[in-house]
């Protein structure tokens, strides 16, 4: 059902006159009941997905031609090592052999050489080819001697670098070999594990003996011996914890409760030594166990493993894998809680941070995809508010919309790579304006999409991406959204040609109706609250005519036999014609639609064919947009050529059982029956014996309403009499005593209405009516409201409305009641002009 809303307009006189504009009481004034009101009406309903995926049901992407939103994702799908990407040209080994220097005694200065690499290892290929039979085999055949108690006389470093042969080889220590090669860096860890010999109490002891290590003096070799021990007592038991695993294997939950809080422990003591990202020698090794351990297959375990991977900074290939996976388990809203108890959608955003976009392009896609799939949920969405995720999205889309900065030598090369481009810069701003939607519901989000100028950005999306339909639907919906607060409609009022572009996108989108229903609600909202809307909307070229094209071709399909999609059809029409409404307060718009005769055409023919018992709100909605019409009455107003017809629609509204219609037919009866005709018509009809019957309703704003067509009627000498068979003049005395200190404007109109009656000699109920105004006359006698700021609203009407009008009445009262002659120059009729 249509609500009204009160505007400030310039039509606001003490007897409706038109043109005269208060200056600093109107301001004051505006509060009360105005003859011109803008129309409310409820946000177009939107069905929440059943399925949480990338591109929802309704999108209008080819399903072949998108990222899919199911996948299989295992261990066996990321890249070991993940180190920093070769050059592409293939090196000559160096020729250097390695000499350290190792004392066998405290002063001795004896030298012993290192052993040299097996010979089957240096001549190795390099790079990412041999079989792994081969390689377990040159790690486990050729080892370096064990420790003989001749070593116990070597130099710290030289005992350090000859006690851990299998670990330098197998997890990745310092090289000391004259070939280090990728294939033996692959070397699979649990065999590596299951080979050591190494105690890991051995290098801590040995540490612990010496007191410049504990002070942290000595050469660069310290800090070397200070990894390794940190390795050992830190890392290397937990990495021991996950091999223990195999995939496949039947895990608890209590143990994958363990599993996690090693890896949080594992994340700790990284972050603590500064040796996240590619700080860690041994970073591969790492990896290479976390990947393993997600095809154990726990979405909880998987989390946690994800946080530190992309916290060890994985990149190409792997990055968009770990995206991926997260995404994976955020499509099932039971994780949720999970990602509300960690700090992983920090690492999300950081994600979204990255400059070069362009080189993460489909991770980044899946990375917001998880985030919009969470943002559905509210408790996640005060957390992503509270770190910016909205300034974070919108510095996302001006990155994406600058474009790549690199540019190809190859023109064909360069043109494919920019469609590729452009097309995943698509895909990741129906997640980012999908996100952006899903965070507008919560009401705390407002400050920060003011404050990001999140309006100004939303509309270069629109206007760059007017063509993709998904991209528009998502920004209509979080106008539609955002545009029913005072705050952010005047936000968007303010933007630079965003009418402009609306009114294109009604043109272009004709047909999409889920994108035309929002359009016209946000331009609805606007017009509502913004004089400058109203004008920005007509003068732009072609405005009008694409709304009234619009409104012809709903129209028509709505009237046709296509009944499948009717309810969404009216709901068009229901959000345009109330934009008209709103649009015809201004005065210079208002004026141009009644004299146009394709929308007063329109809304008659409207009120033909639609009944207020099945469609109630569109019916109200077009008696509303004409009431405002009416307002106008030139003589190249259209509506007042046509008063004859709409008097008749009008008179079928008054019979029905909705009090709304009622009400809105009174209204456009108090406009029209300043023409003689048409209070012929109502006079012929009897249709003041029904207003009459409105004043015993107990509401104002009914009683206003009857109070406009009494006031005209009143005018007529013949009317008059008919009226007072009426019971008129005692309804307008009870409506004075009931209403006045309540609603001063509509004390002044029933004031204007008793005038007239008094016109013919002596008025019934004179001294009952004396009484009332010397009472309200006084200023001291009256209660006024406890809030400031309310008094100052109804004192201002009091003064300016009121007071005139019943003090000119009670004067006359007063010298018929105690002459018995009517004053001189005091007959002059009150009616609306």
């Amino acid at each position: 059902m249509s609500g009204m809303e009160l505007q400030q307009d310039e039509s606001e006189h003490v007897h409706m006159n038109h043109g005269l504009r208060r200056q600093t009481s109107a301001e004051i004034v505006s509060e009360a009941r105005r003859s011109l009101r803008t129309l409310a009406t409820q946000r177009p309903f939107t069905p929440q997905e059943k399925h949480r995926k990338l591109f929802g049901e309704s999108s209008s992407r080819a399903h072949d031609g998108r990222p899919p939103s199911a996948f299989s994702l295992q261990g066996r799908h990321f890249e070991v090592p993940d180190s920093r990407p070769g050059s592409g040209t293939r090196l000559s080994p160096l020729e250097h052999k390695p000499r350290l220097s190792v004392s066998l005694d405290e002063c001795g200065d004896n030298e012993a050489t290192l052993p040299k690499p097996p010979a089957e290892r240096g001549n190795t290929r390099t790079g990412s080819g041999g079989s792994r039979a081969r390689l377990l085999r040159a790690a486990s055949t050729h080892r370096l001697p064990f420790m003989t108690p001749h070593t116990k006389n070597m130099s710290q470093k030289a005992r350090i670098e000859v006690d851990q042969p299998d670990d330098r080889e197998k997890l990745h220590f310092a090289d000391v070999t004259e070939h280090k090669t990728k294939s033996s860096s692959e070397t699979d860890l649990h065999t590596l594990i299951k080979h050591s010999r190494i105690p890991q109490t051995d290098v801590s002891t040995e540490r612990e003996s010496k007191p410049e290590a504990r002070l942290g003096y000595g050469d660069t070799c310290d800090d070397n011996m200070d990894e390794s021990v940190f390795w050992n007592t830190k890392v290397l038991p937990v990495l021991q914890e996950f091999e223990s695993f195999a995939p496949g294997d039947g895990v608890s939950d209590e143990i994958v409760g363990q599993l996690c809080n090693s890896c949080n422990g594992l994340h700790d003591a990284l972050a603590e030594r500064d040796m996240l990202g590619r700080q860690c020698k041994k970073r591969s090794a790492i990896l290479r166990t976390l990947f393993r351990l997600i095809d154990v297959g726990s979405d909880r375990l998987n989390l946690t493993l994800a946080k530190l991977i992309l916290a060890l900074n994985v990149s190409g290939n792997n990055l968009l894998n770990i995206c991926k996976l997260i995404f994976k388990i955020s499509r099932n809203a039971s994780n949720d809680v999970m990602f509300l108890t960690d700090s992983i959608l920090d690492s999300l955003l950081c994600q979204l941070q990255c400059e070069d976009v362009w080189s993460k392009g489909e991770a980044v896609l899946y990375c917001v995809g998880s985030l919009k799939l969470l943002s559905g949920n509210s408790a996640i969405s005060s957390l992503l508010l509270a770190k910016d995720f909205i300034g974070t999205l919108l510095q996302l889309s001006k990155r994406l919309m600058h474009g790549p900065f690199t540019i190809s030598a190859n023109l064909t090369t360069q043109r494919s790579e920019g469609e590729g481009q452009r097309i995943i810069a698509g895909h990741i701003l129906v997640q980012v304006t999908a996100a952006l939607r899903n965070i507008a519901d919560q009401s705390e989000s407002r400050p920060s999409f003011l404050s990001n100028k999140a309006f100004f950005t939303l509309c270069l999306i629109l206007e760059n991406h007017r063509n993709d339909l998904d991209i528009c639907i998502n920004v209509a919906r979080i106008f539609s959204k955002l545009s029913t607060y005072t705050e952010c409609c005047h936000a968007l009022a303010e933007t630079p040609h965003c009418c402009s572009l609306f009114l294109d996108l009604l043109g272009k989108h004709s047909r999409k109706q889920d994108l035309v229903v929002r359009i016209l609600f946000t331009l609805g909202n606007l017009t509502s609250k913004s004089n400058e809307a109203r004008e920005r909307v007509y003068e732009e070229e072609g405005g009008i005519d694409v709304l009234l094209d619009l409104f012809q071709s709903y129209q028509e399909t709505l009237s046709s036999s296509e009944q499948c999609h009717a309810p969404e059809k009216e709901d068009i029409l229901v959000k345009l014609i109330r934009l008209l409404a709103n649009l015809a307060i201004h005065p210079t718009v208002g004026t141009a639609l009644a004299a146009n005769t394709l929308c007063v055409q329109l809304l008659l023919e409207l009120l033909g064919c639609r009944c207020v018992k099945k469609s109630e709100e569109l019916v109200i909605n077009a008696v509303a947009t004409i009431n405002n019409l009416s307002y106008y009455q030139g003589e190249s107003s259209v509506v007042r050529s046509q008063h004859t017809q709409i008097s008749q629609l009008l008179l079928k509204l008054l019979l029905s059982s909705s009090m709304d219609a009622v009400l809105e037919a009174t209204r456009v009866f108090g406009n029209l029956s300043q023409i003689r005709e048409v209070r012929h018509f109502i006079m012929q009809h009897k249709v003041e014996q029904f207003v009459v019957t409105l004043l015993d309703s107990k509401t104002p704003d009914v009683c206003f309403s009857a109070c406009g067509v009494l006031i005209n009627l009143s005018a007529d000498p013949d009317n008059r009499a008919a009226l007072r068979v009426e019971g008129t003049i005692l309804k307008l005395i009870d409506c004075l005593r009931d209403f006045g200190p309540r609603d001063w404007h509509l004390a002044a109109v029933l004031c204007q209405t008793l005038w007239n009656f008094c016109l013919d000699g002596e008025l019934q109920h004179s001294q009952k009516l004396l009484e009332i105004l010397q009472l309200y006359t006084d200023r001291g006698a009256l209660q006024w409201p406890s809030d400031d700021g309310v008094r100052q609203v109804q004192e201002a009407c009091w003064e300016l409305l009121f007071l005139p009008v019943a003090e000119r009445l009670r004067q006359r009262l007063h010298i018929e009641d105690t002459t018995g002659i009517i004053p001189v120059n005091s007959t002059d009729t009150v009616c609306t002009h």
